[in-house]
């Protein structure tokens, strides 16, 4: 069953069996939903909502659909087409818009699609929020609007406002990144990070820029997820063409990975901690990261006096937490940078910008500034899930097996040992259950995920023989 209703919006493989999948029915079932929630926010007037999609070949299909059913609705849409998940999350609070839906399976491979609905700031809706749109999508009888109230679709692009936005920040200093003559390579997975970071490149005055991908076509040359197996070719790439950098986005342009230029991986999660140890020699603050990214972000904060915060994955979480807190920086280990300076959203482009800034003003190579940071190594696992699996008697089962060490809860099962971590949860975007771990030591990060895993298999197997 590959329709996966959470935090992270509708997503679901393209074609198949309406409920099972992402089909047609389901397109317009859960927009209609969306629409009539917004309905319920009582608003007075005409509503408009914002609507952008990657460039993955369901795309235009989707987007017909989705469109259609708002304007069936009575709602007025703002259509951007292929765009970024950070544009449409700036552009609805600047069109005054109710909200916004992206349409875009993130990192997932070509097969699958998503609605990623946003609430009038352009921030992910709330898990309440959520609740009763799921609950709306199961009524029979939503209304719709009469002919004379029918709503209609206008296009815009918002490219421009979008680059102007981040060359307008304190912390950018494009004139820094122009006299660095910096030459960096790009691979956008031929979705919408080819036409927006070449742009956010030049604009910045980056030297040269040599494109990797970047032909929106949707049809990725590589699993769409930047890990370090998928950008072997960014790699040869930057090595081949002498370059300072290697750039790596995912099709929706909200995760961000680097590559240095000696080929090697600068790593996605210290993405983050780069761009909040930038942030904080400027802005003094807090940070915020979700309980499966690296504790580097934690040392790094603690370097500079300030108060670091784990929350539950999924971005709703980590920007709840950054407003409790008051943080200035913050994201996920999966290359995913939330600069509330701009908005609360992860915007790879504004990573960019202030990476390149960081990058320029410490004058030495990306490499040497990796090595600026504590060195953490995690290992990223999965298990796939079949529905007679019962994660939470699995996760129950890891609990207690390891009580004796300190647990966090609030996201699956996270163990804290006296130098590393491990984090089990079921992923809100894939029929999954992740286990991440974390060490000083590659191999003893990858031994411990290795033992949780063979638990995890253990319990399934006395299940099944039951």
């Amino acid at each position: 069953m590959t329709l996966i209703k959470s935090i992270s919006g509708i997503r679901g493989t393209i074609g198949g069996t309406a409920g099972e999948n992402l089909t047609p029915p389901d397109i317009v079932r859960f927009t209609a939903a969306y629409g009539s929630w917004l309905r319920e926010q009582q608003r007075a007037g005409t509503l408009s909502v914002v609507v952008g999609r990657d460039a993955r070949l369901s795309g235009a299909m989707v987007n017909a659909l989705v469109c259609a059913t708002l304007e069936g609705l009575g709602i007025n849409v703002i259509d951007l087409g292929i765009t970024t998940t950070p544009t449409v999350e700036l552009a609805v609070p600047a069109e005054n818009a109710a909200g916004g839906i992206v349409l875009t399976a993130s990192h997932n491979p070509v097969q699958w699609n998503a609605l990623k609905l946003l609430n009038d700031k352009g921030e992910f809706i709330s898990a309440a929020d959520g609740a009763r749109v799921l609950e709306l999508a199961d009524a029979a009888d939503l209304p719709y609007a009469p002919v004379h109230e029918l709503g209609k679709t206008i296009s815009k692009d918002y490219l421009a406002a979008h680059l102007e936005a981040i060359s307008a920040l304190d912390l950018v200093n494009a004139e820094a990144i122009r006299n660095a003559g910096l030459v960096i390579a790009v691979d956008a997975v031929n979705s919408s990070g080819g036409i927006y970071v070449p742009a956010l490149l030049h604009a910045l005055g980056v030297q040269s820029v040599h494109p990797l991908w970047c032909d929106p076509t949707g049809h990725f040359p590589h699993n769409p997820e930047p890990l370090p197996e998928h950008l072997t070719a960014l790699a040869d790439a930057v090595r081949a063409g002498g370059c300072h950098l290697g750039i790596s986005v995912d099709p929706d342009v909200d995760r961000l990975a680097l590559v240095c230029e000696d080929g090697t991986m600068f790593g996605e999660e210290y993405t983050l901690v780069a761009v909040a140890d930038y942030v904080l020699r400027h802005t003094p603050g807090n940070t915020v990261s979700n309980l499966s990214s690296t504790r580097a972000l934690r040392d790094v904060t603690l370097a500079h006096g300030r108060s670091y915060s784990a929350a539950a994955v999924g971005e709703v979480n980590v920007v709840a937490e950054m407003k409790r807190t008051g943080a200035v920086i913050g994201g996920e280990g999966n290359g995913g940078i939330i600069y509330p300076e701009l908005h609360y959203g992860r915007d790879a482009l504004v990573g960019i910008a202030l990476f390149l800034t960081h990058l320029a003003k410490f004058g030495k190579t990306a490499s040497v500034l990796r090595a600026t940071y504590p060195n953490y190594y995690i290992s990223k696992n999965k298990i796939e899930l079949t529905p007679e699996i019962d994660v939470d008697g699995i996760l129950s089962g890891i609990q207690t097996k390891y009580k004796k060490h300190p647990i966090n809860t609030i996201d699956g099962v996270k163990i804290e040992f006296e130098r590393e971590w491990v984090h089990l949860r079921k992923s809100n975007t894939e029929p999954i259950i992740r286990i991440y771990a974390e060490s000083q030591s590659q191999t003893t990060a990858q031994n411990l995920a290795e033992k949780i895993i063979h638990d995890i298999k253990d319990m399934i197997s006395e299940n099944h023989t039951r």
